[in-house]
């Protein structure tokens, strides 16, 4: 697992042993990428149930003014810590040791670019969405991307949220969410 571009170029990141964490697969993270490319540079990133934190770290690698890591797990927000020593990017990003919708509901910030990619047993799209919304963590034209597997169908959402666009990537689904602008 390696960053895919930006200032931390090709440099390996530390991986979590066992089955409890599921890195994203690299052509998953390079579609992901794509999709969003333009919607990188200078904005606040939120990476919940950030396992490695590959995704957060490869877009502060790209650009990103800083990004929130969340993640359960001890042993893995100590890995996250870890690799973002190793890519030099720890000035930019603050890991959270916690729960996620504990975090959103007490966040009090907006975020540009979310990442949402829970274990897949868990069932946790429909909560994090809901709470994305109900304690407006998205900032005005801001992204949400979820990786779900193929077969899951993914929740409606209320405006000012909108369901953008479905990707798949062989059984693997991303699912773009975007917010917009409040209206004045």
């Amino acid at each position: 697992m390696r960053v895919i571009t930006g200032t931390a170029r090709g440099r390996r990141l530390l991986e979590l042993e066992g089955t409890e964490t599921r890195p994203t697969a690299g052509r998953v993270k390079e579609g992901i990428f794509n999709i969003i490319q333009f919607d990188i540079e200078g904005r606040r990133v939120l990476d919940l149930f950030a396992g490695t934190g590959q995704l957060g770290i490869e877009a502060l690698s790209r650009g990103a003014a800083s990004a929130v890591f969340v993640e359960q797990r001890r042993d893995a927000a100590a890995l996250v810590r870890e690799n973002l020593k190793l890519t030099k990017l720890g000035e930019s990003a603050r890991v959270v040791q916690g729960e996620a919708l504990a975090f959103l509901a007490a966040a009090g910030e907006r975020f540009d670019l979310i990442f949402v990619d829970p274990p897949y047993a868990s069932g946790l799209w429909e909560g994090v969405l809901g709470a994305i919304s109900r304690f407006d963590i998205l900032a005005n034209h801001g992204i949400i991307v979820c990786e779900s597997p193929l077969d899951r169908e993914m929740p409606a959402v209320e405006p000012p949220l909108r369901l953008h666009r479905t990707y798949r990537y062989g059984k693997i689904k991303i699912t773009t969410y975007h917010r917009e602008e409040d209206e004045q």
